[in-house]
């Protein structure tokens, strides 16, 4: 966050720059107010620039064995062009290299679940979970490894997530 900070700042000081050159080469006839102008729209573009392209450049950052099963888009009040264009503010990976079938009933199937979400600051969340194949029940493991049934799901067997750990 402190160098995205740092970068903003920087993005604003160019566009002003900018801006005085235009004044230099108006011989001063371009209004004065174009300065302060230039550098919010520069500072301002810069953060939506990073915005849209958070997916991307964390997506080329995932390791091979990382498949994404689902992503989430919303508009925020605070960022009105998102409601014009929505981008993807978190997706979720699952770790193909941690399926591990249960020996007693090879249908269940034991995965690491990510989540990545793009706030203020990026955080990354991982829960361990059973899926069963065969029902399609998913159910998140607690840190002490039993199962939360309370927070079971059901998926259909097009869900990305569902065909991404039974194939």
């Amino acid at each position: 966050m402190f160098w995205t900070f740092v970068a903003t700042i920087f993005a604003g000081l160019g566009a002003a720059g900018i801006a005085l050159g235009i004044r230099a080469i108006t011989a001063q006839k371009a209004p004065k107010w174009i300065i302060p102008a230039f550098a919010g729209a520069g500072m301002l573009a810069f953060l939506i620039y990073g915005d849209y392209t958070w997916y991307d450049l964390k997506r080329s950052q995932l390791p091979p064995e990382a498949e994404i099963v689902g992503t989430e888009s919303d508009a925020q009040l605070l960022r009105p062009w998102t409601y014009l264009a929505p981008y993807v503010t978190a997706f979720s990976i699952v770790d193909t290299e941690s399926l591990a079938r249960d020996t007693g009933n090879p249908d269940v199937v034991r995965f690491t679940l990510y989540r990545f979400h793009q706030g203020y600051t990026d955080s990354v969340a991982h829960r361990v979970h059973l899926l069963n194949c065969t029902s399609g029940e998913l159910v998140p493991l607690a840190s002490d490894g039993r199962p939360g049934v309370d927070n079971m799901q059901q998926l259909n067997q097009k869900d990305h997530l569902f065909t991404t750990v039974c194939n």
